[in-house]
């Protein structure tokens, strides 16, 4: 398999009124297309910080992020917004749905912002991913009429709006009973399995079996690196 990211050197400092936080100290990782990468460990130990270096959302202090071949701290701040866009998909704990834009309205946008997908194939898009997760009933409804996980199936179909490599999800399950925190964890290692690199931040310790590769962070470090493999389907564009 390819390797769809690279992360060389990278560390993270914040300097506080208490003086220097290292929230990552210089690590080396690779993750390949198809991987299911589980990057646990308990609060304050970086899994952030990591997500938010390898999609671009925040600088690394030393180091550089190669995302599809791309380094990504080359990238002026509109190019790289555009390619974070075309090639990472963000699930967040908290869904970030807009409230007043239908379920419908939600994915759609995803792909207004960023045009990879013609515009009138964007309709029927997002009517498929919806109803590959679930929800495509509730296609009118603002997001406030859903439960906590039909908004987060709704925020993964969101993110895969434009057929990104690259799905990254920040305690995606964190809210959610175990029933929907289940079937969210099913619905990634599908994508997984159809070729994307998928890399889930979570603390808990349960069902990590199902990952093919688990990376254990503490204190801003790497603690282990374990691959494992797995196979399953997920929907293109």
């Amino acid at each position: 398999m390819p390797t769809t990211v690279a992360l060389e050197n990278v560390s993270k400092s914040y300097t506080t009124g208490a003086g220097r936080f290292d929230a990552l100290l210089p690590l080396d990782l690779h993750f390949d297309a198809g991987e299911f990468v589980g990057l646990v460990g308990p609060s304050g130990s970086g899994k952030s910080t990591l997500l938010n270096l390898l999609s671009g959302i925040d600088h690394p202090s030393s180091g550089q992020v190669t995302v599809a071949g791309q380094a990504l701290y080359d990238l002026s701040e509109s190019h790289l917004a555009d390619f974070r866009g075309r090639h990472i998909g963000i699930v967040f704990q908290f869904f970030q749905l807009v409230p007043t834009l239908t379920v419908l309205e939600n994915v759609i946008l995803a792909m207004d912002l960023v045009g990879s997908i013609p515009k009138g194939s964007r309709r029927i898009r997002a009517l498929e991913l919806l109803e590959q997760m679930g929800v495509r009933r509730h296609k009118d409804k603002l997001p406030a009429k859903l439960s906590g996980g039909e908004q987060q199936r709704v925020a993964i179909a969101r993110a895969l709006a434009n057929d990104p490599q690259i799905l990254i999800a920040d305690e995606p399950t964190g809210n959610l009973d175990s029933e929907n925190s289940d079937m969210i964890t099913q619905l990634f290692e599908d994508c997984a399995s159809d070729g994307r690199l998928v890399v889930v931040a979570t603390h808990e310790t349960r069902g990590l079996d199902r990952f093919s590769r688990v990376v254990s962070l503490a204190d801003g470090m790497v603690e282990m690196n374990e691959r494992r493999w797995r196979n399953r389907q997920c929907l293109t564009a």
